[in-house]
């Protein structure tokens, strides 16, 4: 699967409202033996921004999120190595023709390169990889 920064990030903050059993069943998906979630290489960077502001306001305590990313780093997501040589030719096109953000393309673009479902509960980017004709995880 290509793992999406809104499904992870609701591990750790429990704010996706409807989404947050879905982010559950992606999570157990993950800890089932051989699986594998790849990531964009923006991936990092996006669990990062979201952290440091919530840390900032006061929302999260660094302990809990030095947990946090511990738990990532042995979990079994492997960074895609290819993610800035396409930044600015197929992520920029898929940005443009479905009017995504850079970042939510960069996991369109990484969907279709692997030909791999797309974990994500960002409704526009599950609308754009629709359209794309990506699969969208469906965690049992």
């Amino acid at each position: 699967m290509v793992l999406d920064a809104s499904v992870a990030l609701s591990w750790l903050l429990d704010d996706a409202g409807a989404g947050q059993e879905y982010a559950g069943a992606v999570f157990d998906a993950l800890a089932t033996e051989g699986a594998e979630a790849r990531v964009p290489g923006t991936w990092g960077l996006e669990i990062a921004n979201v952290i440091a502001k919530c840390e900032a306001m006061g929302d999260l305590l660094i302990e809990r999120s030095q947990m946090f990313l511990a738990a990532l780093a042995a979990a079994p997501i492997v960074w895609d190595s290819e993610t800035y040589s396409r930044t600015l030719t197929d992520t920029v096109e898929l940005s443009r023709r479905y009017r995504l953000s850079a970042y939510d393309a960069s996991y369109l673009e990484l969907a279709l390169r692997a030909t791999l479902p797309l974990a994500t509960l960002d409704a526009a980017l599950r609308r754009a990889a629709t359209k794309a004709g990506v699969k969208l995880l469906k965690p049992i």
